[in-house]
């Protein structure tokens, strides 16, 4: 049965996109949806096309941090109603082997902090759905490209806090993998090389994360708006709102947008 928001649930997830009928929220509401979220809805409801997307809110954020890094009863289930509206109006579904929606996962407080909180893009890609993105696309050079590039990026964003796992570790084998083909630039490797990055950053990963790179987009969704809420109280965080005396705050807002 398909999750759906009831009129009782307090909601915490927003839809925006595909003009002002299916758009929830507007630029009065950055408190609750973050500058970035806010005004992705005003853009919506002014007809402007703007990639769609939802915004998880920032009272969700408070909730995260107040209670032991657990969401709030009816957030997940409000997340994949909402997603599954995405997958309807962009006519592709996250993770799909043919045709695969892929999406960024990114921070929004209501005050802006350039670089403090964290980002992820192209989530959706798995072993799986980059052949479906090459297959639509033509570009097998770009589907590895693109994949390689969130492997590194989820790892380092979204496991490194509590593993370790860091941007260095992935770049050490890129650069082994390019002086083996004599490449200078990485848009020097063909699609074939890019696999083969693919390949030896899943071991990267699993080495220092001591399990697979996950497969299941939802899992991906999952552990991304964690690392964000997390990202709130990361030490550059809470330095950056002392130093520019920003308070009164409730954490940050989550916006998953179509790529």
């Amino acid at each position: 049965m398909a999750a759906r928001i009831t009129k009782r649930s307090k909601q915490y997830v927003y839809f925006y996109g595909v003009g002002k009928k299916n758009t929830e929220g507007d630029a009065s509401m950055k408190a609750i949806l973050g500058g970035k979220g806010a005004n992705l809805a005003e853009m919506a409801s002014a007809n402007l096309p703007v990639p769609p997307g939802f915004s998880i809110s920032t009272e969700a954020c408070a909730y995260y941090s107040d209670n032991k890094h657990t969401y709030p009863s009816g957030m997940m289930n409000q997340v994949k109603a909402q997603l599954k509206k995405l997958e309807q109006f962009m006519g592709k579904r996250l993770g799909d082997p043919r045709d695969p929606l892929l999406v960024s996962v990114r921070s929004g407080s209501a005050i802006s902090m350039p670089g403090m909180m964290d980002t992820v893009l192209n989530l959706g890609l798995t072993d799986r759905s980059v052949l479906g993105f090459i297959d639509k696309t033509g570009n097998a050079r770009a589907g590895w490209d693109c994949y390689r590039r969130f492997i590194d990026m989820f790892g380092t964003v979204v496991m490194g806090p509590t593993t370790g796992l860091s941007h260095h570790d992935f770049e050490v084998e890129l650069v082994l993998i390019k002086k083996k083909y004599k490449a200078k630039e990485d848009t020097d490797l063909s699609a074939t090389q890019l696999k083969e990055v693919v390949d030896v950053y899943k071991k990267v990963y699993q080495k220092r994360v001591k399990k697979p790179f996950p497969q299941d987009p939802m899992t991906q969704l999952d552990l991304s708006v964690r690392a964000v809420f997390g990202s709130w109280e990361s030490d550059r965080a809470v330095k950056y709102r002392q130093i520019n005396k920003i308070t009164g705050l409730l954490g940050t807002a989550v916006n998953v947008c179509t790529m």
